[in-house]
């Protein structure tokens, strides 16, 4: 059978069956497939290109853009969660932090009942800094998701949540991501720009101490 046409002997109409599975698969494609890798590659720099342009400007990049995006999520995430979370080294990890929290972003407290944890959280600046970062790409997202309509983000999802591996499920799980709708994912037509960020928020981090040297 040949899956361009979608059905047995080259019947572009052909209903069921064969047919309808052949029709199903054309994604499948090798062509397909690398417009997949072009539309993810094309989307990421676009996507990023807000955020990368005000933090080069402070000499900051993409890592230390990550830092902050899971420690507004998370408040409280211990050194150890959020290495796993990046997937990094303790080495890689301490050229982020360090001068995220020399320049007063990021704040680190003991825990309370291993008091030889670390506890981050980001600081009045940092949460501003983020939520700045935030504006940006929100705006490429609503405006993507607006155009797209509720089903198509739906797919997206299952499709992003697909292309993780098991332990970038369970680190999205435990941020309290989801790929399941929600009436307040896709804001309606006209709805303003500068409406609630959909979606659970953070609570807020408690008063950390002062600035780390």
């Amino acid at each position: 059978m040949d899956t361009r046409t979608g059905g047995a002997g080259g019947q572009p109409g052909a209903s069921g069956g064969a047919g309808a599975a052949g029709r199903n698969l054309l994604f499948l494609r090798e062509e397909e497939l690398r417009l997949a890798q072009d539309l993810l590659f094309f989307g990421y720099r676009d996507f990023t290109a807000g955020p990368d342009a005000i933090l080069a400007e402070m000499g900051m990049g993409r890592a230390h853009h990550r830092v902050l995006h899971f420690l507004g999520r998370r408040p409280g995430l211990t050194v150890g969660e959020l290495l796993s979370i990046l997937a990094i080294t303790k080495q890689s990890l301490s050229r982020v932090l360090t001068p995220l929290m020399q320049q007063g972003y990021v704040a680190q407290s003991p825990g309370r009942a291993d008091r030889r944890q670390r506890l981050l959280a980001l600081t009045p600046e940092g949460e501003a800094l983020e939520r700045r970062l935030f504006e940006r790409q929100r705006e490429t997202v609503t405006r993507a998701y607006r155009e797209a309509g509720p089903v198509a983000v739906e797919g997206f999802r299952h499709v992003m949540r697909g292309l993780m591996g098991p332990e970038a499920r369970k680190a999205l799980e435990r941020l309290g991501g989801t790929d399941r709708p929600s009436a307040r994912a896709v804001p309606a037509q006209g709805a303003s720009p500068g409406a609630p960020h959909a979606g659970p928020r953070p609570p807020a981090p408690k008063p950390m101490p002062g600035k780390a040297p």
